[in-house]
């Protein structure tokens, strides 16, 4: 059961996570950015509402045989940490960085969430004995 509240809190993470985090000045709501650049933090931001209740449906969802529970846990674990993996790697492009310098940036202050999101996942399907 902790494994399963571990994913419910990725997938929690998921939904809330990146609204709380681009609505505002920094993102959605900065002027400086084309709208092009919104068009891509909406869209970032719709996919991790999305992957968040896709985590959800499988952590919690009946199943009908013990090896169809281990495999939507193994789901709900690839969908809760595609975002965090993503944020990750975007670190791999060229001229990327976590923080514009107009607030204090370059950095990454993500990166907390982001280890966070793919250990809760991560670690909810071990105590859940799904690997």
């Amino acid at each position: 059961m902790l494994g399963r509240i571990l994913l419910t809190i990725d997938g929690v993470m998921l939904l809330f996570g990146a609204f709380i985090a681009d609505w505002n000045e920094t993102h959605i709501h900065n002027p400086r950015w084309p709208p092009h650049a919104k068009f891509h933090n909406a869209q970032t931001m719709t996919l991790s509402l999305i992957l968040g209740i896709s985590t959800l449906f499988f952590v919690w969802r009946r199943n009908a045989s013990a090896q169809m529970a281990k495999d939507s846990l193994r789901t709900a674990t690839f969908l809760g940490s595609i975002y965090f993996v993503a944020g990750w790697a975007s670190l791999l492009y060229p001229g990327t960085s976590g923080l514009d310098p107009e607030f204090g940036g370059p950095g990454f202050p993500q990166w907390h969430v982001f280890t966070a999101g793919i250990g809760l996942a991560v670690t909810g399907l071990y105590l859940e004995g799904g690997f």
